[in-house]
């Protein structure tokens, strides 16, 4: 299958293509950046130029589009609309034009915004922040061209948080500080938090290459959920340490992570900590998903070994090499 991966030189396409190879595809990156470890498969394609995309996309059997804006701190704000929603619009015109009729679009948890505990793919969608907002807008335009085809496939695909070897992400600093000896834990340490390793999600985009036609949604999460507590312990037990965690009070993390946004907008410089960052890291974020169930599908790799390679890879054998930043 000639398959085109939308934002392949990232993290999560890296380690994608990979795979993909590895079953004995063939593979396009259509990307705006370089890819580090396979320059001559890349392509340059970004998302808001429509004729990148009609050459990028010629002669594709499927298509992957993992091209997201998604930090907290984008600026200017309208990055998220043309990027992820204009970008999404643009992937299905090109689409159309081409015959390509078989789409794989990874969206995110963070459609459901701060959801009950258990939510699955019935959830109500309640974001909170501009990606949610228009990770969901970018559903509705991969829906709409979805229904001017009955042969058309489309699969959307919500991961909760995704983390790895060789990522620079939210998941990296909260695992640097802790081997580092310098977590703060804000609250109890008993709030649950989804996550998904990078090899499983790879391995479930691929496992999705030949839905059938109509919509496909799932969730992603590895399980079993870990909270904050356990984290830490695992990942101390990985590391050969042991201590006591101290717990600060969740007002005092909350009220620190104001005074830095009233920094941030005063001094326009960003900041690691900030009220929604604190609010985020210490809610409940346990997702579950349905429809994975129904598909016989596997992840190759547990959490716990997950997070045991990717500890080992980061702070004890210490590689840095092909090292994606994103947040």
């Amino acid at each position: 299958m000639n398959i085109c991966i939308i934002g392949g030189s990232g993290f999560v396409g890296t380690r994608l293509t990979t795979r993909l190879l590895a079953a004995g595809h063939t593979v396009t990156i259509a990307d705006k950046n370089d890819s580090k470890k396979y320059p001559w498969l890349r392509v340059y394609a970004d998302v808001r130029e429509p004729d990148t995309l009609e050459k990028a996309l010629a002669g594709s059997d499927a298509i992957i589009n993992l091209a997201a804006e998604h930090r907290d701190d984008i600026t200017p704000k309208s990055l998220y609309d043309d990027v992820n929603v204009t970008g999404a619009e643009n992937v299905c015109n090109a689409c159309t034009r081409h015959g390509i009729r078989n789409i794989i679009f990874t969206s995110s948890v963070a459609v459901y915004g701060f959801a009950p505990v258990g939510t699955n793919e019935t959830g109500k969608i309640n974001y909170f922040n501009d990606y949610g907002r228009t990770k969901w807008l970018a559903e509705e335009k991969y829906r709409a061209w979805l229904v001017s085809d009955s042969e058309n496939s489309l699969t959307v695909i919500r991961p909760t948080v995704i983390f790895g070897e060789q990522n620079r992400g939210n998941v990296y600093n909260l695992l640097k500080q802790i081997a580092d000896g310098k977590f703060p834990m804000v609250g109890k340490g008993t709030n649950v938090k989804s996550m998904a390793y990078v090899e499983n999600v790879a391995a479930f985009i691929a496992y999705n290459l030949n839905n059938s036609p109509g919509e496909h949604l799932f969730n992603y999460i590895d399980k079993p959920d870990f909270d904050m507590n356990t984290l830490v312990t695992e990942v101390h037990r990985v590391l050969g340490k042991s201590g006591k965690l101290f717990h600060w009070p969740y007002c005092l993390g909350y009220f620190g992570g104001l005074y830095f946004d009233v920094l941030a907008k005063i001094l326009h410089k960003k900041f690691p900590v900030s009220s929604i960052r604190v609010k985020k890291f210490c809610a409940n974020t346990m997702f579950e998903s349905a429809n994975i169930k129904t598909t016989g599908f596997k992840a190759p790799v547990s959490l716990i070994e997950g997070l045991e390679r990717t500890v080992k890879y980061e702070f004890i054998n210490k590689i840095a090499d092909q090292v994606f930043y994103t947040e």
